[in-house]
């Protein structure tokens, strides 16, 4: 059963309006004790923006000095060319009072071209999956899941990617994969469409963490329910060399319900992570079974200081000795008695009037009229 939501009245404009409560975004430290709900707003279904159709969201990214949002949009150039959507959130008395998307922006390849769809060109269709905004450099970072397709008929592989853009959405550079990243036609390396999930910078921009949603074959079995769990990795990039620095092992809970009927699909796994400083992020854990509409979303305090880097290790199956990273339930969004779709992404906002910091977080709706695109306001205690 679907709860009753207090959604806001939906607003275009192309003109950037002020805002009493975007003060620029504070990261901290400090212990976080608690995620307190704030407000909900609804994109609408298959909302029409500059000619392409508004869905997928799967990353969200804040700029304080510009007050506005970087959406990127799951779409594989299936319904339009793969692209990211710049928008403001205005927020009024702890309230999303609206959204206003103010540009759409495509995304180019290395021959500065859009990216092609399935049908033209599987081999380089990209599944974007998140985006963060590079303050430091005035850039943009965003992730592609690439494709592992195995039949008797027919084999498609794509590596994922971490790739590096300007504002115009135009091809800078592309981040060196780690060696147990590539897809393989064999049960080793990424799982199809469990890769690169979420993109946080660490404080200083110097370094970029990028999660994987799912465990690579060679780490082991996926989640399932009970006490099913699953180890997936949290990659540390070098910013100015663009290669990796170090990598994390990560322990996913359970998948959270049974599917209906039990062999059917489910999945937990990582959908995004946010940097609160050199070690500590908060890691969002999307759990969904079939039979159910809802999600079941997890928030966790994650610390790496004390994780082993595993960088060397090619395979965690038989490694029971590393030290993964220690992790903290912060909130399950099943506790707020309220429909919480497919969050995929996370971001932090403005300062709020009570001088609290602002948490988003957005669903990606799959295209799907049955699924909802999401942004819910939080703010940290």
């Amino acid at each position: 059963m679907r709860s009753t939501f207090l959604i806001s009245v939906f607003t275009i404009t192309l003109v950037n309006f002020s805002c009493s409560a975007a003060k620029p975004e504070q990261r901290t430290t400090d212990t976080i004790h608690s995620l307190k709900f704030l407000n909900e707003y609804d994109v609408p279904y298959n909302f029409n923006f500059q000619n392409t159709t508004v869905g997928g969201l799967s990353g969200i990214d804040y700029d304080p000095q510009k007050n506005i949002y970087y959406l990127i949009s799951d779409d594989r150039s299936a319904k339009n060319p793969a692209r990211f959507y710049t928008a403001k959130i205005n927020i009024d008395s702890n309230k999303i009072d609206s959204v206003n998307f103010l540009q759409t922006t495509f995304l180019k390849n290395n021959t500065n071209n859009f990216y092609p769809n399935s049908q033209l060109d599987p081999y380089h269709t990209p599944d974007p999956e998140a985006m963060r905004y590079d303050a430091a450099n005035n850039t943009l970072i965003w992730s592609s899941e690439g494709e592992r397709i195995v039949t008797q008929t027919k084999t498609v592989l794509e590596d994922p990617s971490v790739t590096e853009i300007n504002m115009d959405g135009s091809y800078m550079d592309t981040f060196m994969l780690p060696q147990q990243l590539h897809m393989q036609a064999i049960e080793s390396g990424p799982r199809q469409n469990s890769v690169f999930e979420g993109l946080t910078f660490t404080n200083d921009y110097k370094n970029l963490l990028v999660s994987v949603e799912e465990p690579l074959y060679d780490d082991g079995s996926r989640a399932g329910t009970n006490d099913s769990t699953g180890v997936i990795r949290i990659i540390k990039f070098d910013m100015a060399s663009k290669k990796t620095v170090a990598q994390y092992a990560y322990i996913i809970d359970p998948v959270a319900h049974p599917a209906i009927p039990s062999d059917a699909f489910k999945i937990n796994g990582v959908s995004d992570i946010l940097s609160l400083d050199e070690n500590k992020l908060l890691v969002v854990e999307r759990s969904f079974s079939t039979g159910r509409l809802a999600c079941t979303i997890k928030i966790f305090l994650a610390d790496l200081s004390g994780a082993d880097n595993i960088s060397d290790v090619a395979s965690l199956k038989n490694n029971p000795q590393i030290k993964t990273a220690s992790k903290k339930l912060l909130l399950n969004m099943e506790s707020l008695g309220m429909y919480i779709d497919n969050i995929e992404g996370v971001s932090l906002g403005p300062v709020l009037p009570d001088g609290k910091q602002s948490l988003l977080f957005i669903a990606d709706n799959n295209f799907s009229l049955f699924e909802k695109t999401q942004i819910l306001l939080f703010e940290i205690d």
